[in-house]
């Protein structure tokens, strides 16, 4: 969500829960989802270089597939496929298949962007990504009438609510998008899951010729290998799945994945100012401020205050060393001191007709995004910090500009709402809204609701009559020759280790590193670089415990 700019034996003896007839079940359930994926025939591919100017270099091809898999030979859809070529001909193994996170992002745009992957991987195989179905090119999800209607709607929804006024707004908004979402996609919405997409990326495989999948994906991309490993296990030559979502709780407990992204949000936050309290305010924005502003009263308890700054609209800032640790702690607390004066209402930045009025919901919602990139997003964000404590002093233009970096596109909110109330609104509509809303406020008060509130609309999904038959709720063991390689930084704001580790888990079959020292939603750098490499192109593990450091830390230039 940033412009910042996931053996038979081995399963019996680690899953005790699961009993004969609950086993064979799924696996009954399991075989059915397969055996209508291999009813519809493979696409026919016709490669052509792209029309687009901004796509030059790539293949462009659409794969014609089923919409409803359990009738494979009924109407069918068309997915827009790109393909990034393998530059060393004599050298290439095959196809890599690469997917967008989100749910919702697009693998089009990805490719406007540049090269979808470099190094060696981009000389050994070609690379081919594609819009999922629901998003960009293939079948998108609609739910508005026009564009005016969707930007106004989006807009004007506060993710998430400062007060009961705007909770019962929400609540409205949630039913609205649900209704919307009804009448404008139609027969579409019983589709979307994310099985659905696994089972469009084997009919792709087989389209390009492969008899086994290699794979890279990351973040929601994680989850969408994982699905395709738990029904296409055989079929996989190289799973590689970055930014571990949990499968179990992702699909089966609301509540637990909620708390466990708002964990990882809040502990990435309380990373971001220790570091910067460490960086100092040449490296950090915020680092620089003042011990109080007028617009939030003193960030420390008044004996410091009255020693530390002024009551006026000038920010003075101490110059008297203080260990980094109490730094921090200042540093939490002028943050926490904001967060509570949006919640009274909106923060002015600048006078006069330029001046911007700033509200809680996006200020939360920057810091949850804008923490997912330590090189860019961070310096923004205390930017953005700081020019709110200046509030009637501080640089409008600089804040717009910062939101506007930070805001997620439209479409792919419709998209991301669609595909995650297909994949989870069983466990959302039969929670008891207000009560989990509470209770998700009360253990964690500043992330916890934000998180939530993005699921709002699947409470109100409107599901199809028989469900979703298709959704995929486990196990998760992966049934290949060779593990899965998962990686994953130590200071991930919304796919935290935790899930990682729960996940390898899950799959059984699947070797975890976690980059010990890493931030931000994307592992990189020269360790994670070659373990990537070096497992995809050779099929080569690293030894069990290993980890990565990173190549730099944030707020480091």
């Amino acid at each position: 969500m940033r412009r910042w700019k996931f053996v038979l034996i081995v399963l019996a003896a680690t899953a005790p829960a699961l009993t004969g007839c609950a086993w064979t079940q799924q696996a009954s359930a399991v075989s059915e989802l397969v055996r209508q994926a291999d009813a519809a025939p493979a696409p026919r591919l016709e490669w052509r270089p792209c029309a687009d100017d901004d796509l030059r270099g790539f293949d462009c091809a659409t794969a014609a597939v089923p919409l409803n898999y359990a009738e494979p030979a009924a109407k069918t859809i068309e997915l827009a496929v790109v393909r990034q070529p393998a530059t060393d001909s004599e050298r290439r193994i095959g196809t890599l298949f690469t997917a967008v996170g989100g749910p919702g992002g697009s693998g089009l745009d990805w490719a406007r962007r540049g090269e979808l992957l470099t190094g060696e991987l981009s000389e050994r195989f070609d690379v081919v990504t594609f819009d999922q179905r629901g998003i960009g090119r293939s079948a998108p999800v609609r739910c508005f009438a026009d564009d005016e209607q969707q930007r106004r709607f989006w807009d004007t929804t506060l993710v998430p609510p400062a007060n009961a006024e705007q909770e019962r707004a929400a609540e409205q908004a949630a039913r609205t998008l649900a209704q919307g979402c009804a009448q404008h996609s139609g027969e579409l919405l019983a589709h979307l899951t994310t099985v659905d997409a696994a089972r469009d990326m084997d009919l792709l495989r087989r389209a390009v010729g492969e008899e086994k999948l290699t794979y890279t994906g990351g973040s929601y991309a994680s989850y969408l290998g994982q699905v395709y490993g738990a029904l296409f296990g055989d079929r996989v030559r190289a799973l590689q799945l970055t930014s571990m979502i949990d499968p179990r709780t992702y699909t089966g407990d609301a509540r637990a994945n909620v708390l466990g992204t708002a964990a990882g949000t809040d502990e990435v936050r309380a990373e971001f100012l220790r570091l910067c309290a460490a960086a100092g305010k040449t490296k950090c924005a915020f680092a620089g401020g003042s011990e109080r502003s007028d617009l939030t009263g003193p960030a420390a308890p008044p004996e410091r205050a009255e020693k530390a700054g002024s009551a006026g609209p000038e920010r003075v800032e101490t110059t008297t060393a203080q260990p980094a640790d109490l730094t921090a702690d200042r540093l939490r607390a002028r943050d926490d001191a904001l967060l509570e004066r949006l919640r009274q209402g909106p923060i002015t930045v600048g006078a006069g007709e330029q001046s911007l009025p700033v509200r809680y919901s996006e200020v939360v919602q920057s810091h949850a995004t804008m923490l997912y990139d330590p090189e860019r997003g961070w310096p923004a964000l205390a930017e953005l910090l700081i020019e709110l404590e200046r509030g009637p002093a501080g640089d409008p233009a600089k804040v717009r500009e910062i939101l506007a970096a930070g805001a997620p596109d439209y479409d792919f909110l419709d998209a991301f709402t669609a595909i995650t109330c297909a994949d989870q609104s069983a466990g959302w509509r039969s929670a008891e809204w207000p009560g989990l809303s509470r209770d998700i406020g009360t253990a964690a008060p500043l992330f916890g609701p934000f998180w939530l509130a993005l699921h709002q609309p699947c409470a109100a999904w409107p599901a199809p009559e028989d469900g979703y038959p298709q959704r995929h709720t486990g196990p998760w063991t992966l049934g290949s020759d060779k593990p899965a390689l998962l990686l994953n930084n130590r200071f991930d704001p919304v796919t935290p280790p935790s899930f990682a580790k729960a996940a390898q888990q899950e799959l059984v079959n699947a070797r975890l590193v976690v980059v010990a020292d890493g931030y931000g939603h994307k592992p990189d750098g020269d360790c994670v670089l070659h373990l990537r490499e070096r497992y995809l192109v050779d099929l080569q593990l690293p030894a069990p415990g290993a980890t990565c450091t990173a190549d730099r830390q944030p707020f480091a230039s």
